[in-house]
């Protein structure tokens, strides 16, 4: 593993006047469009959280949809320009910037599982997922400051907006926010990104491949997150976790779940097999 060590750049300021509640911060968040300044609200907001700035209340609802920068232009997956040859220079800010979008949209699907189902919650599912939005935005900053060093940025390539499709689809249902979006989408963000470091290592670029080794290790504790919530979900509702799972999948998330899984570190998240394989090569009813 290389031993760069990411560089965010500066740090960022203490606490901004604004929002005094939790469900507030959210929704800020949320409805800020440029994507620098979302991620600074919400490393600003989750410092006022832990602070205790922040009353835990939410009273103020979630937009539909979260704003966005005018730029990248929007594409459906299907209409996204290929990447090109693996380990060129346009192939890999393609990757970077793929990266940078998902953790953009990261950002948001912490807060929106806040601000929507906070209020039904304990307070220990709030800590978790301010400290995961927070983590998000560190992610989405330091590898738009990486595309930057490289002579690029976010926005300057098409992105695909299929990412907020489990968001919609589970905007009324925590039970299948949890199983969809953490323990599916995450999940393979566990599966691909060893390979992904290794591709950046040897087209000798120590200084991407340190950042994806963070986001790496941060996005266990995601799937953690969302695994542990899940469970806590299913013993409220006397429900058996795995079958419950594998019913959200099936009905909310279009597609399947490619092997091969990353077993070592999906268990290390809690998220043992008889989670994901038996959906594994497809998930439809």
């Amino acid at each position: 593993m290389s031993s760069h060590a990411p560089d965010a750049g500066p740090q960022t300021p203490g606490p901004i006047l604004g929002p005094v509640t939790l469900g507030q911060a959210a929704t800020d968040v949320l409805t800020t469009a440029d994507a620098t300044e979302k991620a600074r609200r919400s490393q600003r907001h989750a410092e006022a959280w832990r602070a205790g700035q922040l009353d835990w209340a939410f009273d103020a609802p979630p937009p539909a949809r979260p704003a966005r920068p005018a730029q990248p232009e929007l594409l459906p997956p299907n209409r996204m320009p290929k990447r090109g040859k693996a380990g060129s220079e346009a192939a890999r800010l393609a990757l970077l910037h793929a990266l940078a979008h998902i953790e953009l949209n990261a950002i948001d699907l912490a807060w929106d599982l806040l601000a929507r189902f906070g209020a039904e919650m304990p307070r220990g599912f709030a800590d978790d997922w301010v400290r995961v939005a927070d983590e998000e935005a560190l992610h989405f900053l330091l590898l738009e400051k990486r595309l930057r060093d490289l002579g690029s940025c976010y926005g300057a390539l098409p992105a695909h907006d299929g990412l907020w499709e489990a968001a919609q689809v589970t905007a009324h249902d925590v039970v299948a926010r949890l199983a969809v979006v953490p323990q599916v989408l995450e999940a393979r963000g566990l599966d691909v990104t060893p390979q992904t470091i290794e591709r950046l290592e040897r087209a000798e670029d120590p200084e991407s491949a340190a950042i994806l080794a963070r986001i790496y290790r941060d996005e266990i504790g995601h799937v953690a997150a969302g695994n542990r919530w899940f469970r806590h979900m299913c013993d409220v509702l006397g429900k058996p976790p795995a079958e419950t799972f594998h019913e959200a999948v099936r009905r909310y998330f279009r597609g399947g779940l490619k092997p091969p899984f990353n077993d070592p570190a999906r268990l290390e998240a809690g998220l043992s097999p008889e989670f994901y394989e038996p959906l594994a090569g497809g998930t439809q009813a």
